[in-house]
């Protein structure tokens, strides 16, 4: 049995019911320490004494409460108790609460609370009291040197005390980017806020808290097994460089979503005009291609037919331009033509001029 940390007593009105305090929940975290990584030798932390450095036993520690810089109010267990006995040794019931009243982000830490030496009657009396009405005891509490607090529930046979954060603890929410029923952005439709009622009562089961367990913490303890059994208890495992990311979701269609999580079929999702990052379908060709490995036999994709107007324009322009350019041709080899002639009879009418006189001195 472990030991109680708190012994006093649970006091409203005239009723004082003696009480111990016990540690309700125990933490199972991994108990890691710190290594030289050069030797692997284990590194320890040392209370010392800052002006002298050397190091101080636990029962040379005592509190102390700076009032002024370096300078201490020493405060003894016995100093502490002796300041309010009644808040030190009470759990003083302020009032009862329904517990619905009280969100989940208040609660911090729970203790069982025990019946002391004769108070198993008193102590029941509670029990069943705050059973029956279904509400919850507020009360205040100091433990070791801290006022706290505290809810009394009752869980099955146990009254249990459960220290509450104060307002001023809770963080307000004013800087987070919280959606509210007026934002465009979260709009929810009646289709999808249905389809999700469906899924969470699909998945609706009694709570059976034994089938939930720290399955991190066991991946860890099987990994430590494994490298000893490997003989690996000194090796460093580094980060792969070439290690995949994890991919990036972009949710588009929440139905299509809780469809899948239904089982049925997703529907047709609706054209994004906003997402560039997606592929385009590819065309379909007409004949299936000879040889699907050959990327170059693929028949190239079919272009848009024109309108009826813009065809016969385009028709008539090509044939225009068809008749120009075969014209040229034909000019040039026309004009070449008849100049070979012209250029004979000049040549043969130079070559007559100049025999002519030859001629006419040998008649002469």
């Amino acid at each position: 049995m472990a030991r109680s940390l708190w012994k006093g007593a649970i006091s409203f009105g005239l009723v004082h019911i003696p009480v111990e305090m016990y540690p309700a929940v125990s933490d199972n975290s991994l108990d890691l320490h710190m290594l030289d990584r050069r030797d692997f030798s284990p590194i320890g932390f040392k209370r010392y004494n800052k002006n002298t450095g050397k190091e101080v036993s636990w029962d040379d520690i005592i509190k102390g409460y700076e009032y002024s810089d370096g300078e201490y109010v020493v405060l003894s267990d016995e100093d502490l108790r002796r300041a309010n006995p009644e808040a030190t040794q009470t759990i003083d019931i302020l009032a009862f609460v329904n517990a619905e009243q009280v969100p989940l982000i208040y609660y911090e830490q729970p203790y069982y609370l025990a019946p002391g030496k004769g108070g198993d009657k008193v102590y029941a009396l509670l029990r069943e009291t705050l059973r029956e009405v279904g509400k919850i005891g507020i009360a205040n509490v100091v433990i070791r040197v801290k006022q706290h607090l505290a809810a009394l529930v009752c869980v099955g046979d146990t009254i249990v005390l459960n220290t509450l954060r104060y307002p001023d603890e809770i963080r307000a929410t004013d800087e987070l980017r919280i959606p509210d029923e007026s934002s465009k952005a979260a709009q929810v439709t009646e289709k999808e806020l249905q389809m999700a009622k469906a899924l969470v009562e699909g998945m609706s089961e009694k709570w059976k808290p034994q089938q939930y367990h720290d399955t991190y913490r066991e991946d860890i303890m099987a990994l430590v097994k494994k490298k000893i059994a490997a003989n690996q208890t000194k090796t460093i495992t580094e980060p792969d460089p070439d290690a995949d990311k994890p991919a990036k979701t972009n949710v588009i269609d929440l139905v299509s979503l809780l469809q899948a999580s239904l089982g049925k079929k997703p529907a047709k999702a609706a054209p994004q005009d906003d997402d560039d990052d997606d592929d385009p379908p590819p065309r379909k060709s007409r004949k299936p291609a000879d040889d699907d490995d050959d990327a170059d036999d693929n028949p190239p994709p079919r272009a848009r037919k024109a309108p009826a107007r813009a065809t016969a324009h385009a028709t008539a322009a090509k044939r225009t331009t068809a008749t120009k350019a075969a014209a040229k041709p034909a000019a040039k080899a026309a004009s070449k033509a008849a100049a070979k002639p012209a250029a004979k009879r000049t040549t043969a009418a130079k070559t007559a001029t100049e025999k002519a006189p030859a001629r006419r001195r040998k008649a002469a």
